[in-house]
């Protein structure tokens, strides 16, 4: 079992990298004024869509120190039998790149939209950097299958496992999203 963890931690980290190599590739030459033009009023700009993958990425980092410390508590919801497994599936589903539908956001996941953060390519190249290192650093966690809450609703349980898949497709959907907006600006 321990091999096949490993191994699907090692796709994810190749689609880490696969995903980074498309934004250095679809960013690279753009004028940075354009990544913070909105393609309208109510459509995040391309700095917008990666600071939320940022914020998104982030707010899982401090779960597995808060584990490993025995102060990560989980709510009673997360002990009723199949519920992580039914949540879980839910919502990466629900951030698939292949879905079209629109999914709103938690609050917490908000970009600030009067933000213009320097360089935001080089932000997320460096950010998928730190998400490799958060795999590599947390196997443990997927092959004791445990148990998280999402950092935006406690009471939606799901494995870690499930998380770092979530994380990813919904990197990738996002990649979709920018060369999206890319066509729109």
């Amino acid at each position: 079992m321990k091999n096949s963890k490993n191994e699907k931690v090692e796709n994810w980290i190749k689609e880490i990298h696969n995903i980074s190599e498309e934004l250095n590739l679809v960013l690279g030459n753009f004028d940075s004024e354009l990544l913070y033009k909105k393609p309208s009023p109510e459509k995040w700009s391309i700095s917008q869509i990666i600071e939320h993958i940022i914020k998104t990425n982030e707010s899982y980092f401090s779960i597995p120190e808060q584990i490993k410390n025995g102060n990560y508590k989980l709510p009673a919801i997360s002990k009723i039998p199949l519920i992580p497994k039914l949540f879980g599936k839910t919502i990466l589903s629900s951030v698939k790149p292949t879905n079209e539908r629109k999914v709103k956001t938690f609050p917490v996941w908000e970009p600030n939209l009067e933000n213009k953060q320097n360089n935001i390519l080089n932000l997320i190249l460096e950010h998928n950097k730190s998400l490799i290192d958060f795999l590599r650093n947390n196997v443990d966690l997927i092959e004791k299958e445990t148990i998280i809450s999402s950092p935006a609703n406690k009471n939606i349980v799901y494995s870690f496992e499930t998380a770092i898949e979530i994380l990813i497709s919904h990197e990738q959907r996002h990649m979709n999203q920018i060369k999206e907006t890319l066509n729109l600006i």
